[in-house]
């Protein structure tokens, strides 16, 4: 089953999902009010007519009825926005398929740095971003970790063995489908702006000073058995009736004693636990998957790091926290919660969770946010099944068979062949303006910088060995700074050939390379940044409009290939560009023709 079959019968099946639980919310919210009514004419008809004592029967039996509604009624209520979550889930899918992606609310603006090395300039993050169109994360730690991936990929030694296993993750899940519904759904449900559980962390992480003590522990268990026991037997063992009163003033003052560590723990408690709770499905779901790849596997046994897994651990920190709820009652808080030192068990039950699972509340966090990460690959790999999966090669290159953009529809996408190693270190590329030298640097890019991060790429073939992506290719001055553009493309070329000199292997590639200068410090300058470049075992791509520069070509040992676009005119002087590319120099310039078509007149 494709991608599009699958997002529009998953579509079809939760659409009549949210319309059958929408119409069972609406019948069972007229039942609760035509039950609270009767309840009402039943108190009144025995309050104003002499009616059997049956009616008061009657009358509990409805007020049962409206409680068993209202359970049911949010039972509901909570399935119909799971499917609305669901259907929500493969109208995405839809939408990336048809290129509605760049409509999504998640761009990952937050992760967009300006002195990055080429995230601004391959579009990595923003608007239209190749991460606009993975993302598919619904909490800040899946975002950052897939952000991290795309800005940050590891070259250390073993990189390869690493994103293998990434890959085959991905892979993993791009056929579980269902699972990924899943996850996306409970996600989805936390909230449009993916809370932040970065307050809940802190207190769980935090190593109090202030433990209450074995002291208070076993007053906490002892004292409420005793009033308890007071109370009921007090009598029948000769007791005084006020040795309860004694029992319970004893608590009373005990839990006085402690109250500003306990109002503390209740503090974090209503603040920061119910954060947690909140992922709990999602966690049900990354527990209950049988996964096959490696990575997945260990990610899942990493959730049992307190020995028993997550899920169990949250169940305890719900009930804790529905225990400090409980407070809220006004007759509960006066008069039962005193008797049973109830603030004093509930800030144990609160401090013996963080005592043993407070530590390991990162690690599930981190987990969780990895399949996220993992499970917006395969989503990618899903809807693109004519992507393929790079080849990783141990020395530093870049060959391609039909690589295309991955940001452009597959209808308009023009594919070419590129081919980038220790003999051939470096194209030039020139050509007409508008013929896409620029698109084909940034599918270069976007191609490695997926590839590194463990996606499939937009090729027929890739082989890809360790590269450091650098780039030269958007640059603006800025009046703020005093910074000419000129100036603002030296300072990015000069991070460019730094990293070129601390990293073999760096892959750059450069755009109208030194565009604000004349034509001949353009050529001279241009030559010298691309030979020490290659000095220092860099390969990439550079494309200008300066035709000489393609004579590094010609220099012994320069490894430089040059390859052009063109345009094709017609009788009708009209322009068109097939955006394939070929080899050598282009032979032609549209500039005067492109004025000329603007209204602007030339005198040749």
């Amino acid at each position: 089953m494709d991608a599009r079959q699958t997002y529009e019968e998953g579509r079809l099946r939760s659409q009549a999902e949210v319309r059958s639980t929408d119409g069972t919310a609406r019948f069972i919210a007229l039942a609760r009010l035509a039950t609270a009514v009767l309840v009402v004419v039943l108190i009144g008809a025995i309050v104003w007519v002499p009616l059997p004592s049956l009616a008061w029967g009657g009358g509990g039996l409805l007020v049962a009825a409206f409680v068993v509604l209202v359970f049911v009624h949010a039972r509901v209520y909570a399935e119909h926005g799971r499917a609305v979550a669901r259907l929500r889930f493969h109208e995405r899918g839809l939408d990336r398929l048809e290129g509605r992606w760049k409509t999504f609310a998640s761009t990952g603006e937050r992760f967009a740095n300006p002195e990055h090395a080429y995230t601004s300039d391959l579009d990595v993050f923003g608007r239209a971003s190749v991460f606009q169109l993975l993302d598919a994360t619904e909490t800040r730690f899946g975002e950052a970790r897939l952000a991290s991936w795309l800005a940050a990929p590891s070259l250390e030694p073993g990189w390869a063995g690493r994103l293998h296993e990434r890959q085959a993750a991905v892979r993993d899940l791009a056929t579980r489908t269902s699972f990924r519904e899943r996850l996306w759904t409970f996600g989805a449900l936390l909230g449009s702006n993916k809370p932040d559980p970065a307050p809940f962390l802190a207190w769980a992480e935090e190593k109090s000073a202030e433990r209450l003590g074995p002291v208070m522990r076993v007053l906490a268990r002892v004292l409420p058995v005793l009033a308890i026991l007071a109370m009921a037997f007090a009598r029948s063992v000769h007791l005084p009736r006020a040795t309860w009163v004694g029992i319970v003033f004893v608590e009373i003052l005990f839990s006085m004693s402690v109250r500003h560590r306990t109002s503390g723990i209740f503090g974090a408690a209503a603040s920061r636990e119910q954060s947690l709770i909140s992922y709990w499905e999602m966690f049900e779901v990354f527990q209950g998957e049988r996964f096959e790849a490696p990575l997945l596997v260990r990610l899942r046994e990493g959730l049992r790091s307190t020995g028993t897994d997550v899920t169990i651990e949250m169940n305890r920190l719900a009930r804790a926290v529905s225990f400090v709820e409980a407070r809220n009652n006004e007759v509960f808080r006066i008069f039962i919660a005193p008797v049973l030192m109830w603030d004093v068990n509930c800030a144990l039950l609160l401090e013996d969770w963080r005592a043993r699972a407070g530590a390991c509340v990162r690690g599930w966090f981190t987990a969780l946010g990895e399949v996220e990460a993992v499970a917006s690959l395969a989503g990618f790999a899903f809807d693109r099944a004519e992507h393929t999966w790079p080849d990783l090669v141990e020395a530093p290159e870049f060959r391609a068979i039909g690589l295309g953009h991955p940001l452009i529809a597959q209808a308009n996408r023009v594919c070419n062949d590129v081919s980038l190693a220790a003999g051939e270190q470096a194209i030039v590329v020139t050509g007409s303006n508008m013929s896409g030298k620029s698109t084909l640097l940034r599918a270069m890019g976007i191609n490695a910088v997926l590839a590194l991060a463990g996606a499939p790429v937009c090729a027929g073939k890739l082989s890809l060995g360790p590269l450091t992506v650098a780039t030269s290719m958007r640059v603006s001055d800025s009046l703020d700074s005093g910074v000419s553009r000129f100036y603002a493309e030296l300072k990015k070329l000069k991070k460019v050939l730094d990293l070129a000199r601390a990293r073999p292997g760096t892959f750059f590639l450069l755009d109208e390379i030194l565009h604000g200068t004349n034509s001949r410090e353009r050529l001279i300058g241009g030559r010298a940044i691309i030979r020490e470049l290659l000095k220092h075992g860099a390969l990439g791509a550079v494309s200008t409009h300066d035709l000489a520069i393609g004579d590094l070509a010609l220099e012994e040992g320069a490894h430089v290939t040059n390859v052009h676009f063109e345009e094709q005119v017609s009788d009708a002087d009209e322009m068109t560009f097939d955006y394939r590319l070929r080899d050598g120099v282009v032979k032609s310039s549209n500039a005067l023709r492109l004025m000329k078509i603007v209204g602007i007149d030339v005198l040749e």
